[in-house]
C-alpha cells in the first residue's frame, strides 16, 4: 500500500458538516473487514447453492432438463432486473445500511429454505424420483411452493445486496481527500477480487461436497456461510457511515423531463452557465454540476418565466414548472451514461461464451490429467478465468496502478473510459483465440483418432483440454478491465443519491447480455440449419462450426468497440462547480473542453 494509503487506515477521517449536521467519521479501510467480510460470506453462501441448482432441481426433484432451465433462466433474469427495484426502494426509503441488513437476512432465510428441501424427507420427491423410477411421482404442490419460496427470498435478498453493497462500501471512503479517492478506487478492485475468490471456492469444494458427499451437508454449507455473513455484517454497524435516504430521486428526473416538454417553445439562453435558474436545497447529498453544452433541450427545464414563483429560501413555488441547473445537470448525467451502458451488453456476450460453449469445448477434450485417468470436470475450466481475474488484480491495483500514476499523473493511473475500452478490446481478442482454438479441436477430432463418445454430444477429440486455458486467462483480464472499470463508472458518474440505482445497472447489463445471447443462438440455429456448412451450433461441435459463431461475435464486439469509441469521445466525465468557477476565472468564459476518452 502507498504511504497515503496507510495513513488512511491508520487514522479516522473526519467531515465537519454546516447547518448543525453531525460530522461523518469516515473510517475508510477500517470498515473493509466487515463489509468485505460480508460480500465474501455471503458470495460464498449464494453461489454454493446456485452453482448447483440445475443438478439439483433435475436430480432431486425430478424436473424436466427443459423446466429447470427455463426456471433457472427466469431466476438469474429475475435477480438481475430485481436489483433495480432494490435500488430504488434503497435510494428513496431505507437507505442502504438498512437494505444491506434485510436483503442479507432474506438471502439466509432463503438459502435455509433451501437446505430444509434437502434435508426433510418430506420437502421433496421419494428418492427413486431421482434414479429414473417411472412410477414415481414428480414434487407436490406443496414440495414447489416451499422451494420457490426459498427462491423467492434469495431473489429478495439478491436485489438488495447486489445493487448497494458495492456504493455502500465505497460510502466509507471520504471522497473529498486523496487517500479516500484511492480508498475507492482500490475497493472496486477487491470487491471483485473477493467475489471471484468466492467464486472458485463455490464452484470446487462447496459443489464437490454436494455433489460426491451429501446434499443437505453441501447446502447446509452455504446456509452457515450466509448466517456467518449476517453475524459480521451488523458487528461493524458502529463503525459504519450510513447514508441516509433522501426520497425518491427519480421524482426529480420526471420534473426535469415535464417541464422541458411544457417549456420547448421557449429560446435557448445564450449564457445558460449565468442565466439559468440555480437553486440546491441545504441539505443535498449531490456535488454541485458545472454547465455542459449537451442534451440543450433539457436546459429549458431551468428557464425562468415571468408565471415562474419563487419562495422566501429560493426555491421554485411549484417545482412542476421551473426546476433549478442542478436537476437539469443531474439528469445529463444519467442521459450521457446509457449509451456507455448499452455497449456493455455487447461486450459481455463475449464473456457468456466462456461459460457456456466454452464448457461444450472442454466435454469434447482431452481432460485427462497427465498420464493419469483422472479427467477434471468440464466445468471447472471456468476457474482459469476466475483464477486470471484473481491473480491479475492485486498486479493491477498495487503495481499498475501507482506506476501509471506516476507516469501519467492521474488518480486511476488511466482514465475510467480508458479501462473498459481496454477491456472490450481484450475481449474482441478472446474471442478470436477462442475461435482458432475451436477450429484446432475439431479438425483434430475429425482426422486424428479420437477418445471415445462424450454422451449426447459426439466424439471426444484428443487435443488437450489445456488448450482452453488462454481464452479463459484472456476472458478474466477482460472482465478485470471491462467490468471492474464499468461497475466504477456508474457509481462516480451518477448523481450521489442514485448511487444504488447505479449499481443495479450493471447487473441489468448482465441480464442483456444474457439475453441477446440466447436471442444470437436462435438467429444462428435459424440461419445455419439449412446453410451448405450445416448447423454451426449442433449438440455434436464436431459436426458444427462453432469457430464461425464465435468470429461472429467477434465482429460484433468490434463494431461495439468502435461504437464505445464514439460514446467515449463525446462523453463528459461528471464535474464540479469549482473546477466551473476557475475556468470562467481563468478564461473570461465558459470552456468547452471536455475530458474525452484520449
Amino acid at each position: 500500500m502507498e504511504k497515503n494509503d496507510k495513513e488512511a487506515m491508520g487514522t479516522n477521517q473526519k467531515t465537519v458538516t454546516t447547518d448543525h449536521e453531525p460530522e461523518i467519521n469516515y473510517r475508510g479501510w477500517k470498515a473493509m473487514p466487515f463489509i468485505i467480510g460480508n460480500e465474501t460470506f455471503e458470495k460464498l453462501g449464494a453461489i454454493g447453492t446456485l452453482s448447483n441448482l440445475l443438478i439439483y432441481l433435475t436430480t432431486v426433484f425430478h424436473l424436466k432438463s427443459i423446466t429447470a432451465a427455463t426456471m433457472i433462466n427466469v431466476f438469474n433474469g429475475t435477480t438481475n432486473f430485481g436489483t433495480l427495484l432494490g435500488a430504488f426502494l434503497c435510494d428513496t426509503y431505507f437507505g442502504r445500511y438498512k437494505t444491506l441488513g434485510f436483503a442479507t437476512v432474506a438471502s439466509f432465510l432463503g438459502l435455509l429454505a433451501i437446505q430444509l428441501t434437502a434435508a426433510i424427507p418430506e420437502l421433496h420427491p421419494h428418492r427413486c424420483a431421482a434414479q429414473g423410477n417411472t412410477d414415481c411421482r414428480g414434487p407436490t404442490a406443496g414440495q414447489m411452493a416451499f422451494l420457490l419460496t426459498g427462491l423467492g427470498l434469495i431473489i429478495v435478498g439478491a436485489g438488495g445486496v447486489r445493487p448497494c453493497n458495492l456504493a455502500f462500501g465505497a460510502d466509507q471512503f471520504n471522497p473529498k481527500t486523496e487517500s479516500g479517492k484511492r480508498g475507492i478506487n482500490s475497493f472496486f478492485n477487491w470487491y471483485f477480487f473477493t467475489f471471484t475468490f468466492a467464486q472458485m471456492v463455490s464452484l470446487t469444494l462447496i459443489v464437490y461436497i454436494q455433489s460426491n458427499v451429501s446434499r443437505a451437508i453441501g447446502l447446509g454449507i452455504p446456509a452457515i456461510l450466509m448466517l456467518i455473513a449476517c453475524a459480521v455484517y451488523f458487528v461493524g454497524s458502529k463503525i459504519y457511515v450510513k447514508v441516509k435516504a433522501t426520497g425518491s430521486p427519480l421524482t426529480s428526473v420526471a420534473q426535469v423531463i415535464l417541464v422541458a416538454i411544457k417549456k420547448r417553445q421557449l429560446k435557448l439562453l445564450e449564457q445558460p452557465w449565468l442565466s439559468l435558474f440555480k437553486y440546491t436545497p441545504p441539505k443535498s447529498i449531490n456535488s454541485k454540476l458545472p454547465y455542459t453544452d449537451q442534451f440543450k433541450f433539457l436546459d429549458k427545464a431551468a428557464i425562468m418565466t415571468p408565471q415562474d414563483q419563487i419562495n422566501p429560501d429560493g426555491s421554485p413555488a411549484d417545482p412542476w414548472r421551473l426546476c433549478s441547473m442542478q436537476q437539469v445537470e443531474e439528469v445529463k448525467c444519467l442521459l450521457r451514461v446509457l449509451p456507455i451502458w448499452a455497449s456493455q451488453i455487447i461486450y459481455f456476450v463475449a464473456i457468456v461464451q466462456q461459460q457456456t460453449y466454452a464448457v461444450f469445448q472442454a466435454v469434447q477434450s482431452d481432460r485427462r490429467l497427465g498420464n493419469s485417468n483422472f479427467k477434471i470436470p468440464a466445468a471447472t475450466y471456468v476457474v482459469f478465468l476466475m483464477l486470471s481475474l484473481t491473480c491479475f488484480i492485486p498486479i493491477y491495483d498495487r503495481v499498475i496502478v501507482p506506476f501509471l500514476r506516476r507516469v501519467r499523473g492521474k488518480e486511476g493511473g488511466i482514465t475510467i473510459l480508458q479501462r473498459i475500452g481496454i477491456g472490450m478490446f481484450l475481449s474482441v481478442i478472446t474471442m478470436l483465440v477462442s475461435a482458432v482454438v475451436e477450429e484446432h479441436r475439431r479438425t483434430i477430432a475429425l482426422t486424428q483418432p479420437t477418445l471415445g463418445v462424450a454422451p449426447r454430444k459426439g466424439a471426444i477429440s484428443s487435443m488437450s483440454a489445456s488448450w482452453l486455458i488462454p481464452q479463459f486467462t484472456l476472458g478474466g483480464l477482460t472482465e478485470a478491465f471491462a467490468s471492474i472499470g464499468l461497475v466504477e463508472f456508474y457509481y462516480k458518474q451518477f448523481p450521489e443519491n442514485m448511487r444504488s440505482i447505479a449499481g443495479s445497472l450493471f447487473y441489468c447489463g448482465l441480464a442483456g447480455s444474457s439475453y441477446f445471447s440466447s436471442l444470437l443462438i436462435l438467429i444462428v440455429h435459424s440461419a445455419t440449419k439449412g446453410a451448405s456448412t450445416g448447423n454451426w451450433l449442433p449438440e455434436d461441435l464436431n459436426k458444427g462450426r462453432l469457430d464461425y459463431f464465435y468470429y461472429t461475435i467477434a465482429c460484433l464486439g468490434v463494431l461495439n468497440l468502435g461504437y464505445f469509441l464514439l460514446c467515449a469521445r463525446w462523453y463528459k466525465y461528471k464535474g464540479n462547480e469549482d473546477s466551473l468557477e476557475l475556468e470562467l476565472e481563468v478564461n473570461g468564459e465558459k470552456s468547452q473542453s471536455d475530458k474525452s476518452f484520449v
